[in-house]
């Protein structure tokens, strides 16, 4: 089991890394929403990305390392628990830090709309909860529309200029979000698959126990069976021997009394 811990220690190492990444994925977020200067956001930008496509990579290798020990090759009872133990920790533990970047980037999510509404008001202040919902979920159909007709009626055209390109930003932030709790969707089915896939493993193991309990209990009851039936065979053997030897030893007295006395007779 000595590859078993190691493997293990590893999955603990990697979801204290993913824990890290989270906390500098949050921070990243953070910073490029209270940026004024473009420049700094668009590195905080970079920085981010590159992070969540570590943080990507790491999830996968997370959830296929713990697929792999939960079908680690165990033969001994109690290390068959042991695996189920360990993997079941290490299972509820990597769901715990992907529920809490599922949190941060709902968060930020909903923080990267309201930014967006609040500077698309600077440039319509009197935009209806339509407009900036269709700003905020949309700004390469019809909420661009609406951008640029509230642009050409706007008397500060430079600011409102620098207003749009941040909103483009801002909802191209927002659908790498998305991406982002779509994939993080599916690792948590992936995990409930697992968890389905060990308990029904689990019952088999346990069917196949019971089975083998069974047929051990009934190959008993007939060696039993058997044993009766040899003892009571051997016992009629040895009493047909014995009557053998009876009848013989009579009939050896008889011939020998007619055989004995009959001459004197004579």
């Amino acid at each position: 089991m000595t590859n078993f811990y190691n493997q293990v220690t590893a999955v603990q190492d990697g979801i204290a890394q993913f824990s890290s990444n989270v906390a500098r994925i949050a921070d990243l977020h953070s910073r490029t929403l209270n940026s004024a200067d473009d420049n700094a956001s668009r590195q905080n930008t970079a920085l981010l990305d590159d992070l969540v496509g570590q943080t990507r990579e790491l999830s996968n290798s997370l959830k296929e390392k713990i697929q792999s020990l939960s079908s680690y090759p165990v033969t001994r009872p109690q290390d068959q628990a042991i695996r189920k133990n360990q993997t079941s920790l290490l299972r509820q533990k990597f769901v715990e830090v992907l529920q809490n970047y599922q949190n941060v980037e709902r968060d930020y999510r909903q923080r990267y709309r309201q930014r967006v509404e609040r500077q698309f008001k600077i440039v319509k202040p009197d935009a209806t909860p339509e407009d900036v919902a269709a700003v905020v979920n949309d700004t390469e159909g019809s909420g661009a529309q609406i951008f640029t007709q509230a642009l050409s009626s706007s008397t500060r055209y430079g600011e409102s200029r620098l207003v749009y390109r941040e909103v483009q930003d801002r909802h191209h932030d927002i659908q790498k979000i998305e991406r982002t709790l779509e994939e993080l969707a599916q690792l948590f089915n992936d995990m409930s698959v697992l968890v389905a896939q060990q308990d029904e493993a689990i019952d088999t193991i346990q069917t196949t126990a019971i089975d083998v309990e069974g047929n051990t209990r009934a190959g008993l009851e007939q060696t039993e069976k058997a044993v009766k039936h040899a003892r009571s065979a051997r016992r009629k053997r040895w009493i047909c021997f014995w009557i053998f030897i009876f009848v013989i030893v009579v009939l050896a007295l008889i011939l020998g009394l007619y055989f004995g006395v009959g001459p004197g007779k004579k």
